[in-house]
Order: structure tokens, then C-alpha cells, then sequence
């Protein structure tokens, strides 16, 4: 018997970069090494879709079909967000909108458990079934398992990409000397993604990354672009961030770092309003500048028109260069 997803799929995007729709500027590509296909600028991350209660599940998927809506080009989900959830509310929303796929762009992580070859096509054919699609664009190692050799694992992955199952393979959560192996390890898929936590106030994943990345043509997608929601504006006054989030970002919301943090990120909403742009357009073209991609996060549909409006702001770089130094603590 054939394996492959069940039959929920639709035809695959062109090639050619949509029109946006009335009154959204232009997102932007950024090409990727030995494919003619072409990485979205920015794009959503659906690490809140499906995850929560049932009221907020109908939330997030509010916020899924406005960003649809919007013209979001680039999709971010993986197979563990909300035990594969996620996934699946991206397929029913794409399933309700027959030709809406050929112009998106999808990305799917294999999760860090599932490494070892063996599992590694059931985990991609599960995701392709939850998705409703018969491939994704770049499929995602989720974060390295030191227990598994790499080259074991995108050995298989370049099995599955050789079949036509993915578009392009790439990496989550690798450190330089990570990624630089796990490139090695292919012979003829291209590596085209290394997707880290990167922001303005952590740089600290990123930034060994951005010269390596550049040189080699590898998109840097930056997750928690916003800092969970600080370099939006959020918990600079009374607010706290919730325990599940704190959960999540236990280092950004560490007791003894974050009053720092926060006297920071006012500062920062202090110079975008002087610039007269949103905070958030601080935060997304600093990544930009350094040739990052931004994934931002949302769980609400307004707060996918702030990022779209911060995206159409962009500060000049004397702005970004002020407010590097200020996030770095170099501010006099």
C-alpha cells in the first residue's frame, strides 16, 4: 500500500509572489541557498493556536483566518504545538479556503523526540495529514537531541526530500557548531533555515549565528521577536506576564533579570515614540537589518494588525542603531 496523507491536500502555490491584498504594504522575500523558491519576510508562528481552553481555541483561530485574511504569506507551526492542534487548525482553515494555499508559505517542525530515522516518516506523513498538504515548504529539525547523531537524522530527511515530501530542510534551536554539522551531514538537499529565539533585549542566540547564515545564503528565522509581548508595550506597567507564559520564557521573566529588562523596554517605547513609530517596528526591523526573518506570535486578530502596521514602519537606522545601544545597555 501506498503510504502518503490522506486525501485533504490542495495544489501547491506558484511560484510567483502574490499581490497583497488592498492596503497591505508588500512583506518582502529573502532568497534561500540552491532553490528558486523564496522565504516570506515575516510571518505568524502558531505556538498559541490550539493550545489553551476551548474559549481561547476559538480566539486563536479567529486570529488564524484574520491573518489569512490580511495576507500573512509565511505559516510557522510544528507537530508538538498543542499535540499537533496547531497543525491540524492550519489544514481546516486552508481546507475552507481551496486557493489559498498556492500562495502561502508553510513551514512544520519533526519534533526532538522524534529523531531517530525510524520514526521520521511517520512523524513528516502525520503533519502532511494534519495539514491537508502534500508537502511543506521547509520542514524543520524542532531542536537537536545530542542522543541521536545528526547525521543519522538528516540523512533521513534527505530521503524524504529527495521524494518530493519537502520543499527544503532546515533546523530550529542549533548553535553554530550545530548547524554547521548539520549541513555537512547533507549531500545534495540544500539547508535553508536555522530558526532561534532572537530579539532585541536576547540576542544571544542569534548573533553568533547572523555572519555564518549570511555567508552561506541560510534564512536566521527569529522566534519571540516581541520578547513575549515586552517589546510590544506589554508589562511595562502594573501587568505581570501570566504563569504560563513565565513558564515559557522562565529566562526573559526571571525575577532578578527582568526589572533590567523592563526599565529597557520602556526606554525603547520611549524612542519609538519620539520616532514616531510603533514600538513593535523597533523590535522587527532591528531583526530585518541583520537579515533575520521575524516570526511573530499572536493570539488575538488585533495583535496581527499591529505587527502588520510596525512592519510597514520602518525606522530609519539612526533609530535602530539608538536602539540597540539602549536594549544592550549602552544607553548614556
Amino acid at each position: 500500500m501506498k503510504e502518503g496523507p490522506k486525501k485533504r491536500t490542495h495544489t501547491r502555490r506558484s511560484p510567483a509572489p502574490p499581490a497583497p491584498p488592498p492596503g497591505l504594504p508588500a512583506i518582502g522575500e529573502l532568497p534561500m541557498p540552491r532553490t528558486p523558491e523564496r522565504h516570506p519576510a515575516l510571518g505568524l508562528g502558531l505556538w498559541a493556536i490550539g493550545r489553551w481552553s476551548r474559549d481561547d481555541e476559538v480566539r486563536t483561530r479567529a486570529t488564524l483566518e484574520h491573518a489569512l485574511d490580511r495576507g500573512v504569506p509565511w505559516f510557522n507551526t510544528a507537530e508538538v504545538y498543542g499535540q499537533g492542534r496547531s497543525e491540524r487548525m492550519l489544514g481546516d482553515a486552508l481546507a475552507r479556503r481551496p486557493h489559498e494555499e498556492r500562495r502561502l508559505f508553510v513551514t512544520t517542525k519533526l519534533s526532538s523526540e522524534h529523531l531517530k530515522p525510524v520514526v521520521i516518516r511517520p512523524s513528516l506523513l502525520g503533519s502532511l495529514q494534519r495539514l491537508g498538504l502534500p508537502k511543506v515548504d521547509v520542514y524543520l529539525v524542532h531542536a537537536p537531541d545530542r542522543r541521536v547523531p545528526i547525521r543519522d537524522t538528516m540523512a533521513a530527511l534527505e530521503a524524504l526530500w529527495r521524494e518530493g515530501r519537502v520543499g527544503a530542510l532546515g533546523v530550529s534551536n542549533f548553535s553554530l557548531e550545530e548547524l554547521v554539522a548539520a549541513k555537512a551531514a547533507l549531500h545534495d538537499a540544500p539547508l535553508v533555515v536555522n530558526q532561534v529565539r532572537y530579539n532585541l533585549l536576547e540576542p544571544d542566540e542569534g548573533d553568533p549565528l547572523v555572519e555564518y547564515c549570511r555567508s552561506e545564503g541560510i534564512v536566521l528565522e527569529a522566534y519571540t521577536p516581541l520578547a513575549r509581548g515586552l517589546l510590544a508595550g506589554r508589562y511595562l506597567d502594573d501587568e505581570s506576564p501570566s504563569a504560563e507564559v513565565r513558564r515559557f520564557a522562565k529566562d526573559l521573566y526571571d525575577q532578578e533579570r527582568f526589572p533590567q529588562l523592563r526599565e529597557r523596554a520602556k526606554a525603547l517605547q520611549a524612542l519609538a515614540t519620539k520616532a514616531g513609530v510603533p514600538m513593535e517596528s523597533l523590535a522587527l526591523h532591528w531583526l530585518a537589518r541583520r537579515g533575520a526573518a521575524p516570526v511573530f506570535g499572536a493570539s488575538r486578530p488585533e495583535q496581527v494588525d499591529r505587527a502588520l502596521a510596525a512592519w510597514a514602519a520602518r525606522p530609519d537606522d539612526a533609530t535602530l542603531d539608538r536602539a540597540e545601544a539602549i536594549a544592550r545597555g549602552r544607553r548614556a
